[in-house]
C-alpha cells in the first residue's frame, strides 16, 4: 500500500524513540517539550496516522482545540479502516469543543455511532439518548464524581449538586474524555461509566447554597428535594450522598447505592456517622438517622429562602433550617 508515494511500513527506531520520550514527558506535564518531539516524529513519518493521532492527543491535553482538530483530520485521512478508530473520537471531542457541529456529527458517525437527523438551529446534534453517566470533575485537583445526563459522546450535563471545592455547579455542561476511569454500579443492576472532565463547556447561572437542616425523618428531607425539583431546581442531602474515596477506589467499580444495616462501606475514607460532606453512614434498615443534615441547594438567590420557608411551613414541628450560605 502506497501513501504519499511511500510504501507503508513499521515506524523507524527514531520515530519510536521520539514518541516514547514524548509520552514520558506528557506524563510529567511537560507538554511543550513533548510537542517538539511529536512534531519531529510526524516529520519523520508523515504517512503514519499514528503520528497525527499522537499530536491530536497532545493538543487535546493542552486544550488547543484548533490544533487538535487539524491534527485529528490528518490522522483520519490516513486510516486504513472505515469505522471504530479512536482517531475519530478525538476529532469528535475537538469538534464539540469548537462547536463545529457538521464535523462532530461526521466524527461520531465515522466512529460507528448512530446520530439522529434532528439538530438545533445551530446544527448541534440532539436526541442521541446516551443515558446517564458519572463524570469526575476537576480530575487533576480535588476530584469529585457526580451524576449527569449524556448529551452526546463528549458532553455531560451535571445533575448532581457538586461540592464547592470542584468549582462546578448544577446544570453545567462539561466536556469529557472518551475513555472511562471507573464505574458506578447500582443496586438495580446497571453499571455506569465514570468519565473524566476535560473542561467546562457551558456554565450555569444557578448558584450553589449550603444550609443546615433539622429534618426529623428521611421523609422530611425528601420533601425538600421534591420541592426544589418541582420548582425546576435541585436540593441534595450531602450528609448522605457524599463519600470520600481514595483515587484507587474512585477509579474502580464502586456501588453507587448504600448497603443495608449498620455496615460501613470499606471504601469510604471519611468519618462515618457525622453529618456534612466529610461524613457518610450507610443508609438502610436499622441505620442511624441524624436529624441535622448538611444540604446543598441549587436555586436562584431570590427563590432559595422561599423554598426553605415553604418546606418548614408544611411541617413546622419536624423541620427547621439555619446558616444558609452561597458557596459557588
Amino acid at each position: 500500500m502506497k501513501i504519499f508515494g511511500k510504501v507503508r511500513h513499521r515506524p523507524s527506531a527514531s520515530w519510536r524513540q521520539a514518541t516514547d520520550r514524548a509520552f514520558t514527558l506528557i506524563g510529567d506535564g511537560r507538554y511543550e517539550d513533548a510537542g517538539a518531539l511529536l512534531t519531529r516524529a510526524a516529520d519523520l513519518e508523515p504517512w503514519l496516522s499514528e503520528s497525527w493521532f499522537n499530536l491530536a492527543l497532545l493538543h487535546k491535553f493542552r486544550h488547543d482545540w484548533e490544533q487538535a482538530r487539524a491534527a485529528g483530520l490528518r490522522a483520519v485521512a490516513l486510516l486504513d479502516r472505515e469505522t471504530g478508530a479512536p482517531d475519530w473520537w478525538n476529532v469528535g471531542i475537538a469538534a464539540t469543543a469548537l462547536q463545529d457541529w457538521p464535523l462532530a456529527r461526521r466524527a461520531w458517525q465515522a466512529y460507528g455511532l448512530k446520530v439522529p437527523g434532528e439538530a438545533s438551529a445551530s446544527g448541534e446534534p440532539l436526541g442521541m439518548e446516551l443515558g446517564s453517566a458519572a463524570v469526575r470533575l476537576s480530575p487533576e485537583g480535588e476530584a469529585e464524581v457526580v451524576w449527569g445526563r449524556r448529551l452526546d459522546p463528549a458532553r455531560i450535563e451535571v445533575l448532581s449538586i457538586p461540592l464547592p471545592s470542584s468549582g462546578r455547579r448544577w446544570g453545567e455542561v462539561v466536556l469529557h474524555d472518551g475513555v472511562p476511569h471507573g464505574e458506578r454500579a447500582t443496586s438495580a443492576g446497571p453499571v455506569y461509566p465514570v468519565f473524566d472532565e476535560i473542561e467546562l463547556w457551558a456554565p450555569s447561572p444557578v448558584p450553589t447554597w449550603v444550609v443546615l437542616l433539622e429534618a426529623a425523618t428521611e421523609a422530611d428531607r425528601d420533601a425538600l428535594e421534591r420541592l426544589a425539583a418541582d420548582a425546576g431546581f435541585a436540593a441534595e442531602d450531602w450528609s448522605s450522598s457524599v463519600r470520600l474515596l481514595c483515587r484507587s477506589c474512585s477509579e474502580s467499580r464502586m456501588p453507587s447505592d448504600e448497603g443495608e444495616g449498620e455496615h460501613l462501606d470499606p471504601h469510604d475514607h471519611s468519618e462515618p456517622g457525622h453529618p456534612g460532606p466529610l461524613g457518610h453512614r450507610m443508609a438502610g434498615s436499622g441505620s442511624l438517622w441524624v436529624p441535622e443534615r448538611e444540604c446543598g441547594i441549587a436555586a436562584p438567590g431570590g427563590l432559595v429562602r422561599g423554598l426553605l420557608d415553604g418546606w418548614v411551613a408544611d411541617s413546622p414541628d419536624t423541620r427547621e433550617w439555619r446558616d444558609l450560605e452561597e458557596v459557588c
